[in-house]
């Protein structure tokens, strides 16, 4: 532990078949793979590059460390992590964190790298004063989570990868008495809408930035149009 802070992103191993499926058949299955470690790559230096806060990366299946040694930084901690829904991985993130002696750990999608680094510096802010920070997602769900204790109880009830889940998150924090923060909303590459976005959002940044999603972009001639 070097910072007081640390950042997982909540990642899976890329697979044909099982890796953003909701893009094809716009994409191939093997593009669908490409695109996603480019998203995956783009998103750990995104984090990588925040001096003041740790990396980890969650991965699923946990069988699957091997794979993420090959693309994460050297000594970056993996925590492999199982659960019958994404709830309970959070939860499992959360308290491995908390309880290695972080005094804020946010946990982050992987597939969202156009994230302006602002908005992560916000969430760490206000876990100074609240006991929850959450990342408003465009489809009614999140990207991030954050929290300075443990409070497993805050993943229970929701109904995953619906457009309930920012709602239903909201609620279960005013239920347990804790004070909520929210971030901007952003978005992550979903649909064939949300990769249009993201090469808009592309002409707008520095060359140097998403370069695993610019070269996917450039090998694959795309041409979508936003949601």
């Amino acid at each position: 532990m070097v910072n007081e802070t640390v950042f997982t992103i909540m990642a899976k191993k890329p697979q044909r078949g099982k890796t953003k499926t909701r893009l094809c058949p716009a994409l191939s299955q093997q593009e669908a793979v490409a695109l996603y470690e480019a998203l995956l790559l783009d998103t750990i230096t995104l984090v990588a590059d925040l001096r003041w806060a740790d990396l980890t990366i969650a991965i699923t299946p946990p069988e699957s460390g091997r794979y993420f040694e090959s693309v994460t930084p050297d000594g970056t901690l993996l925590l492999p992590v199982e659960g019958k829904d994404i709830g309970e991985c959070l939860a499992q993130v959360m308290d491995t964190l908390l309880g290695m002696g972080y005094r804020k750990a946010l946990a982050l999608n992987s597939d969202g790298p156009s994230l302006p680094p602002e908005y992560l510096v916000q969430a760490a802010r206000y876990l100074d004063d609240k006991d929850i920070v959450l990342g408003p997602g465009h489809d009614g769900g999140y990207y991030l989570v954050g929290m300075s204790c443990p409070h497993p109880e805050i993943f229970d009830d929701i109904d995953w990868s619906t457009e309930r889940v920012l709602s239903q998150t909201l609620e279960r924090a005013r239920i347990l008495g804790l004070r909520a923060a929210l971030t901007p909303q952003w978005y992550d590459v979903d649909t064939p809408g949300d990769l249009a976005r993201l090469q808009a959002d592309l002409k707008h940044l520095s060359p140097d930035n998403l370069i695993h999603c610019r070269k996917f972009l450039a090998v694959n001639k795309l041409n979508f149009q936003p949601d």
